[in-house]
């Protein structure tokens, strides 16, 4: 029954958020009850403090945008209901299904998903996360998007739904009343230019070793640890390591770009990731900042740096608890976060790239400079990394100082555009090798498909089990070994590992005696 003098209108609309890195759809329902006492908004379904006060925000959007604003009741519910609204993003689709309710009006909005903040003059601002919540807006059958302009490019590389950006509500409004509005947005990617990195591996003078090592962490995906006294170029070679690694593909691109548009990287104008992430943390940083959470899960770095490096530089000054609670996501390319108000589960497959000086002064070793650092000093300082953790290097690489002559005099090496070459041809042969299978590239093997795919003949198999013995290596680091031969004789277009590929391999690890004492 409804009571005489009032008018109750209803209007629902379909909008979306975020949650881990997922988009999911959110309906937003509008009840408008005119000529009630007063005026008032009432946001319901588990909305957060940046939802609640969107009621504030929408009114006086509303009416800076030229609208009538007729008082009343009114109540806005976001279902599901269980779910945790968070972001500013709902303020958009709340302002049109008000002024939909408002002005009596029926428009079939089952084709949109709307996206945007508003600010108090009735412009619309940017939001984070658009990204996964086209990708679900598309999932789930709606074939247009209205968003703010700013984030137009960040929605434009998806195929199959039409892109609508908006500046106003004002213009927000006028497209919705258009029974087939037809979008004249156009995407123009970035210029190449903008895109190439302005490092290059020809600005490393002498670390022949090193640059070895770090084209064939690059060719197979594997973990490496620098150690060096200061200035022998470590975190020069983990900076440049990007520029090596092969260009990401369309699948990669896309997981990459929904967490920078999560987290809020992504920089304006541009549409999807094209270049590798390079992520290096502080050694001060927390076990949340790193592996994710919060009391709004959040990803953490090692997901920020997912198909891309991870660079850890003085390694021994990270917590110890921080470096342990990378064990499990560097296996599993993945990191779960339980806390109170749930679970979540972000990818990282990330190279972990790590650099640390030999003792806490840092030059022993160094010709051209004496350390002082006592034995037991030296020894507790390297303690500081775990063996499980220094076993899930694949490479440990000494990193001497450059004699300054070299530094001097020494011609330009090769570029990373000739490096990078070497190291798509090594990818392509291990992506021909594992099509069909879960593996993407030699780091990523495990169980019965390493010893599938790294065959040894019986001599190698003695030099590899001699290797073992005299170095004490543990079974993983075995396996590691395996691994980075593979690559070896990948880079050298070798169908079978020979000993020459084992025994450069098993250099690799000669250093990891020296950290472990």
């Amino acid at each position: 029954m409804k009571l005489v003098g009032w008018a109750d209108m209803m209007t629902r609309l379909y909008s979306s958020t975020v949650v881990g890195v997922e988009g999911v759809e959110v309906e937003v329902e509008v009840d408008y009850t005119r000529n009630a006492e007063g005026k008032r908004t009432f946001i319901v379904g588990l909305p957060d403090a940046a939802v609640k006060e969107s009621a504030q925000r929408v009114d006086a959007a509303i009416m800076n945008s030229g609208f009538a604003f007729m008082g009343g009741w009114t109540v806005v519910n976001l279902a599901p209901a269980d779910l945790k609204k968070q972001g500013p993003s709902f303020d958009l689709p709340i302002a049109l299904g008000m002024l939909l309710a408002m002005c009596e009006r029926q428009i079939d909005a089952s084709k949109w998903c709307i996206l945007g903040e508003l600010a108090l003059d009735g412009s619309v601002r940017a939001v984070q996360g658009v990204l996964p919540q086209v990708l679900e807006a598309r999932k789930q059958g709606r074939t247009r998007i209205m968003l703010p302009a700013a984030n137009a490019c960040e929605a434009a590389p998806i195929e199959g739904i039409s892109i609508f950006p908006v500046a106003s509500l004002l213009d927000a409004w006028n497209l919705l009343e258009q029974a087939e509005p037809v979008s004249d947005y156009v995407y123009h990617e970035a210029d190449e230019e903008e895109m190439e990195s302005n490092v290059d591996f020809d600005e490393i003078k002498g670390q022949p070793y090193a640059r070895r090592a770090m084209e064939i962490a690059a060719a197979g995906g594997h973990n490496i640890l620098l150690c060096g006294s200061p200035g022998s170029g470590k975190s020069m070679l983990a900076q440049r390591l990007p520029t090596i690694l092969p260009p990401l593909s369309k699948e990669e691109s896309l997981e990459t770009t929904k967490i920078h548009s999560v987290c809020g990287l992504l920089r304006r104008g541009c549409g999807l990731v094209k270049q590798r992430p390079f992520r290096a943390p502080h050694h001060t940083i927390s076990d949340v900042g790193l592996m994710g959470g919060g009391a709004n899960i959040s990803p953490g770095e090692v997901s920020m740096a997912h198909n891309g490096v991870l660079f850890l530089d003085e390694l021994p000054e990270f917590k110890r608890s921080t470096l342990e609670s990378l064990r499990q996501p560097l296996e599993a390319g993945s990191v779960a976060i339980s806390r109170a108000s749930g679970s979540m589960v972000f990818p990282c497959k990330f190279m972990l790239v790590a650099a640390m000086n030999p003792c806490p002064c840092g030059y022993q070793g160094d010709k051209r400079r004496r350390c002082n650092c006592p034995p037991a000093q030296v020894a507790r300082y390297r303690r500081k990394i775990s063996g499980p953790l220094l076993d899930r290097f694949d490479l440990l690489m000494e990193v001497p100082a450059v004699d300054p002559v070299i530094l001097a005099n020494a011609p330009a090496g090769e570029s990373s555009a000739v490096i990078r070459q070497r190291v798509i041809e090594a990818r392509l042969i291990q992506q021909q090798r594992y099509a069909g299978t879960p593996f993407v590239n030699n780091a990523s093997l495990s169980g019965k498909a390493l010893h599938k795919y790294c065959v040894l003949s019986p001599e190698n198999k003695e030099i590899l089990l001699h290797a073992v013995e005299d170095l004490a290596l543990s079974a993983r680091a075995y396996d590691r070994v395996l691994k980075v031969a593979r690559t070896i004789a990948d880079l050298a277009h070798s169908d079978t590992i020979e000993s020459k590929h084992l025994y450069e391999a098993i250099q690799y690890r000669i250093f990891e005696q020296a950290l472990r004492i």
